[in-house]
């Protein structure tokens, strides 16, 4: 669902330039779903869980999704990544100082080991995760409202900046200087944890958001009209921790709280990967698919 196998369409996406080639990872050859971050582990598991049927089968793309989840999961170590940055000032926090925090590559698996991130006075965090006028049950950053920074401290927003057009451009916050994560006094309990980057080691880096190619269930003839024209959106000022500067081509990881990527085999340079994202953490597809097959069946 959501793709095509028909090498006759697949063919015409390439000769019309629809994707960029063969390879391309919205692609589902070999080629495609490799440089989208697929592992052989997560093709296998797949194809086990679909079984072998003399029968005509219908395989939704959200059950391919949650093998690769499942094993990235397992596999991939924990970055932060911030897609859309939104700038806070701390102004409580010394503009001189900066520490070096442990956090963890991976939760459950602490053989795995630590790395540092770095803090400082300004920050990015992800846009979406401050709302001026927030409801009830909006537990990340708001006018007046505490988070906690993911192994760092807890911030209030003192007051929001915008440009001439009224757009945010900065928050103003102050910290709780016994708040941060594995002090003795650091167990302060709010309800927001949210992840962040430095804004003075960021990694600026392009980051290629993948979904699904068609926006009809069962594509046929007409790629003008199916194609989803949300099937690759880029982030090109994506702020991510200094530590993936360093990411291999194929290398892949869980930016927290995001979704898994991959450094693109073909597009990266040392010390200038490009990220693909593989899926995101959650499968947002899964009612449309349940709902397109079930019209289908009538």
């Amino acid at each position: 669902m959501f793709t095509v196998m028909s090498k006759r369409i697949l063919k015409r996406l390439v000769d019309e330039k629809h994707v960029e080639g063969w390879d391309d990872p919205r692609m589902p050859t070999l080629s495609g779903i490799r440089r989208r971050g697929f592992t052989p582990e997560a093709i296998r598991t797949f194809v086990q869980r679909v079984g072998v049927t003399k029968k005509s089968k219908v395989a939704e793309l959200g059950q391919f999704e949650t093998c690769i989840r499942e094993d990235l999961n397992e596999r991939a170590q924990r970055r932060f990544g911030v897609l859309d940055p939104l700038k806070i000032v701390i102004d409580t926090y010394p503009e001189d100082k900066e520490e070096w925090l442990d956090a963890a590559n991976h939760p459950n698996k602490p053989e795995l080991g630590i790395r540092k991130v770095p803090f400082t006075r300004e920050i990015y965090i992800e846009r979406e995760d401050f709302m001026e006028n927030a409801p009830g049950k909006f537990h990340r950053l708001k006018p007046g409202g505490e988070v906690r920074l993911r192994y760092g401290y807890i911030v209030k927003c003192e007051s929001v900046v915008k440009n001439a057009a009224g757009e945010i451009v900065e928050l103003r916050c102050s910290h709780d200087p016994a708040s941060r994560s594995g002090s003795e006094d650091s167990g302060r309990k709010v309800k927001g944890t949210i992840h962040w980057v430095s804004a003075k080691h960021a990694f600026r880096a392009q980051v290629r958001l993948y979904d699904r190619l068609f926006s009809k269930a069962f594509p046929g003839d007409d790629l003008g009209s199916e194609l989803n024209p949300q099937s690759l959106t880029l982030a090109e000022h994506a702020a991510l921790e200094p530590a993936l500067a360093q990411a291999k081509p194929d290398e892949r990881f869980q930016f927290e709280r995001v979704g898994y990527f991959v450094a693109d085999e073909k597009l990266s340079k040392p010390g200038a990967p490009v990220f693909n994202r593989t899926v995101t953490l959650r499968d947002s597809w899964a009612k449309i698919e349940q709902e397109a097959l079930a019209a289908a069946q009538k």
